[in-house]
């Protein structure tokens, strides 16, 4: 249905009570401070907003009423607040005490922006802006959006959410849609009577309308931003536990919610700790995670206050195919999202550009709680993998600083990177090993009461840690996150004098494309140890020397703390392969790490990685052992171009994996240890995808036994087994995976089968999926998925159809995510041509401001070509020296 045709149904309707609760303790007007960037015109600031809303699922639309308390603190013409794609009704300005106005409203749609005129200047005062609109219902996560499903019983059914962060509550009611602009809200929705209706509080009051209609009135919520609002609609269940005073619930399709076990028990444990952590008690009476069918391209999950959103493949567990690695990564979904409800939620940043306050910071916190609550899966391990994730960006010319400044909602939709969560993660433990434990903590609790309902810059915490003892925090902080790049430490000497080891440090910037430039500078904490001795630390500015105790090899980095990379003499890089099992095991994968990357940026030879990645013995940890086939992988990916040296990187594989592999076997045995099904994951996917004989005929012997045992891959490398097959697929393997996904018991299960086959290495089979993606068979969240996955095996293919269906493509992605779309679907090529390709089409369809993903894929890009044609000989050869 269109909107036009709904617009009558908004001039009948009948505006909201006026009445409206006092408001809660600290809910008074607010707006943005002096200084913090808003793109609404200064001297109106909302209190409150009673909101309620129509949907109208079966045609997708809806409608509803607001009123809004506005406090205007000076002469104003008229009233701009954000609305997109909305039309609106009748709209009435009500004073303190005065006579109500009629006023009309006028959109801007490129400014997401409507302007309430009233034909007189408004005086500072307090008012009631009471509003009726009507909206659209998406099929992709923003605004008010559906998910369609089939439930157990096999029955088509759709349900309703909302998606609001960063700019789109505007897409759900016409609202002061910034982050500074705090108020409480009452929120109530006229649903179909039968159906679960979930918001950020606990339902308040329910209402039979008759005629198969109930309004559902939630409780007014706390101050908080508008990005945080939540509404969900649907056939839903929903499981609880206490957590102290706190009611924390799992909410999903009917007959779902023993699936979401593991997110429930993890709820329950970590907001106890949460709540002694930051000094300040979970505020709300209850905290749902509420899963939804299907999936984003662009994100897995969404901190609502109290109702925090999650696609089911990030949520829920399904013993058929879940694999350890996921129910891990479910584990510290939960994690990050509930450190939101206070490092977001409660506090706030006061504008987009200190986002990474929240992203960081959560991503942080996650890792640190399921560290402590699960220390039988080495979480801080997974450090290591994030700091190599933010690095691949920041050692980009095409980087941008942890703060970065955000004007137009495209950059604010771009800026969710691995700069903004992975770099902020490494800074805040970087920060954190600087400050200590104790005086970080309590920082952090001095912060949250003192901003609590409230938003903030990123100084705030900074001065919050260092008034809490950590002396010099703040010009540490200042470097590493209002300046781009990746500090380089250089180990110019070493020296061993009476049993210490003087180590003679100089300070550059590691590059992967402007190498000429140059460097900047950093106050860099330094951590450095012998094996075995005790630590040293210096802050190094350029230029620095440090004593250790002890003599022989040596870490730069120890603990993996410090955001730089470490440079060593080839002798040190030599003697710590030599002792690797010495090492702990978090500087074992941080040195493998920061290695590798330094022979990719050509500071020293490829050759010195690979000799640290093959003395990785076999009696290393699981943990460590699971990160070697990655190193494996990407030799194999530089050499795509020589199919004899690639044949013989899968010889050498073979030799170093298949053992391991032998030793742990390919199912589970009981009683192994908590870190081995990592790796055998680790081995059987990066096998199989380089092709190795035994692993592909062992995907291939289980894939026929489906034949007659339809559980013959049930299991935790269900999903590992497929993707090899999807890979190596014929025509016939292809079509009976289609098949598969067709008549998968669950959407779950149904949107990961059909994703693989787009992963096919035959072009034919690759095009088939393209194909298939613009059809209904697939799901309208899961269509995109399918052409991402030929993106990673066939980028040009995938970019070239996407060229050639823009309009019927951007239907089944996020709008916030659309100018972003084409160049991570690219941004794995090694093909000059890409670049001009990716280029043409920014030039066309994108300003200077959105293009900003296509001009860091483009960076990629120019830095893989240029890195394979450098490494392609010495990898080759150090491949043909192990044979």
């Amino acid at each position: 249905m269109s909107l036009t045709k709904i617009l009558p149904l908004l001039v009948a309707a009948a505006p909201l009570a006026m009445a409206v609760p006092a408001l809660a303790q600290g809910a008074a007007p607010s707006g943005p401070a002096a200084g913090i960037t808003t793109q609404l015109p200064r001297g109106a600031a909302p209190s409150h907003y009673a909101i309620e809303v129509t949907p109208d699922a079966a045609n997708l639309n809806f409608t509803g009423k607001t009123v809004i308390d506005v406090t205007v603190s000076q002469s104003l013409p008229t009233l701009v607040l954000n609305a997109a794609d909305l039309i609106f009704g009748d709209v009435t300005l009500t004073p303190a005490s005065g006579q109500a106005m009629k006023g009309t409203a006028k959109v801007d749609a490129e400014a997401q922006t409507v302007t309430f005129d009233f034909g007189t200047p408004l005086a500072p005062g307090r008012y009631k802006l009471a509003i009726a609109y009507a909206g659209v219902i998406n099929q992709q996560a923003n605004g008010l959006f559906a998910l369609d499903y089939t439930d157990n019983a096999g029955q088509a059914k759709r349900a309703l959410f909302t998606q609001f962060e960063a700019p789109d509550a505007r897409r759900f009611v016409p609202s002061f849609d910034e982050p500074s602009y705090k108020a409480t809200f009452d929120l109530s929705a006229v649903v179909p009577t039968g159906l679960m209706a979930v918001g950020n509080m606990p339902v308040k009051s329910s209402t039979n309308l008759g005629g198969g209609k109930t309004r559902v009135t939630f409780g007014t919520s706390p101050k908080m931003s508008s990005y945080l609002l939540f509404f969900g609609l649907g056939e839903l269940d929903r499981a609880t536990k206490m957590a102290g005073s706190t009611e924390v619930g799992v909410i999903t399709g009917k007959g779902n919610t023993g699936k979401a076990q593991l997110a429930l028990d993890a709820s329950a444990a970590i907001l106890p700790y949460y709540n002694d952590y930051f000094g300040v008690p979970y505020p709300l009476p209850k905290l749902d995670n509420v899963a939804g069918p299907g999936q984003s391209q662009f994100f897995s999950a969404m901190e609502n206050w109290g109702a925090i959103f999650t696609f089911e493949r990030a949520l829920l567990v399904d013993p058929r195919f879940t694999s350890e690695a996921t129910k891990r990564r479910i584990y510290e979904t939960v994690a990050h999202e509930m450190a939101h409800q206070w490092f977001g939620d409660l506090v706030t940043m006061a504008w987009w550009d200190d986002l990474w306050l929240n992203e960081g910071f959560a991503s942080w916190m996650a890792t640190k709680v399921t560290d402590r609550l699960q220390p039988e899966w080495e979480m801080l391990l997974t450090r290591v993998d994030g700091r190599e994730a933010a690095m691949s960006l920041d050692a980009l010319a095409t980087t941008h600083p942890v703060v970065q400044k955000i004007t137009t909602v495209d950059q604010v939709n771009q800026a969710f990177d691995a700069i903004t969560y992975q770099k902020g993660e490494a800074v805040i433990t970087m920060l954190e090993g600087y400050a200590g434990e104790d005086a970080w903590k309590s920082g952090i609790q001095a912060y949250m009461k003192a901003h609590a309902y409230g938003n903030t810059v990123t100084d705030d915490l900074w001065k919050a840690v260092e008034g809490a003892g950590a002396k010099g925090l703040v010009s540490i902080a200042h470097d590493f996150t209002s300046q781009p790049g990746i500090p380089l430490v250089k180990v110019e000497s070493a020296q061993c004098r009476g049993g210490q080891t003087v180590l003679t440090l100089s300070q550059s910037e590691f590059s992967r494309d402007q190498k000429g430039k140059t460097p900047l500078r950093w106050n860099v904490p330094v951590k450095a140890q012998t094996l075995g001795g005790e630590a040293q630390r210096l802050i190094l500015q350029g230029n620095g020397q440090i004593t250790l105790p002890g003599c022989g090899a040596y870490v730069v980095n120890a603990g993996q703390t410090g955001y730089y990379r470490s440079l060593y003499p080839q002798a040190n890089v030599k003697a710590l392969a030599k002792d690797f099992t010495k090492l702990a095991s978090i500087d074992q994968t941080g040195l493998l790490a920061d290695n590798f990357a330094l022979g990719l940026g050509g500071y020293q030879p490829i050759g010195l990685a690979m000799d640290l990645v093959d003395a990785v013995p076999a009696s290393a940890t699981p943990a460590v052992l699971a990160e070697v086939p990655g190193y494996l992988s990407s030799a194999y990916s530089m050499l795509e171009s020589d199919k004899a040296a690639q044949g013989r990187v899968v010889a050498y594989s073979s030799r170093k994996l298949t053992p391991l592999l032998s030793s742990i076997g390919y199912d589970a045995k009981a009683g192994e240890g908590p870190q081995v099904p990592v790796l055998r994951q680790a081995l059987v996917s990066t096998l199989g995808d380089m092709g190795d004989r035994a692993v592909v005929a062992e995907a291939n012997r289980r894939f026929a036994a489906l034949s007659t045992n339809p559980q013959a891959l049930d299991g935790p490398l269900r999903e590992t087994w497929l993707a090899i097959i999807a890979k190596n697929a014929d025509q016939a393997t292809w079509d009976r995976l289609r098949a598969m996904a067709k008549g998968a018991k669950s959407d779950l299960e149904k949107s990961s089968t059909y994703a693989l086959l787009g992963s096919a290495r035959d072009e034919k089979l690759s095009a088939q999926a393209l194909t298939l993606a613009l059809t209904d068979e697939p799901g309208k969240t899961t269509s995109a998925a399918i052409i991402s996955a030929v993106g990673y095996e066939h980028p040009m293919q995938a970019v070239d159809f996407v060229l050639a269906h823009r309009q019927q493509y951007e239907a089944l992605i996020d709008v916030s995510a659309r100018s972003q779309a084409l160049g991570r679907l690219g941004g794995g090529s090694a093909d000059p041509a890409m670049v001009t390709k990716l280029d043409a089409y920014a030039t066309r369809y994108l300003t200077p401001e959105s293009r900003k993903v296509i001009d860091r894929s483009i960076a990629a890009i120019r830095t893989r070509i240029e890195t394979r044609g450098r490494l392609k000989a010495p990898l080759a050869s150090w491949f043909a020296g192990r044979r």
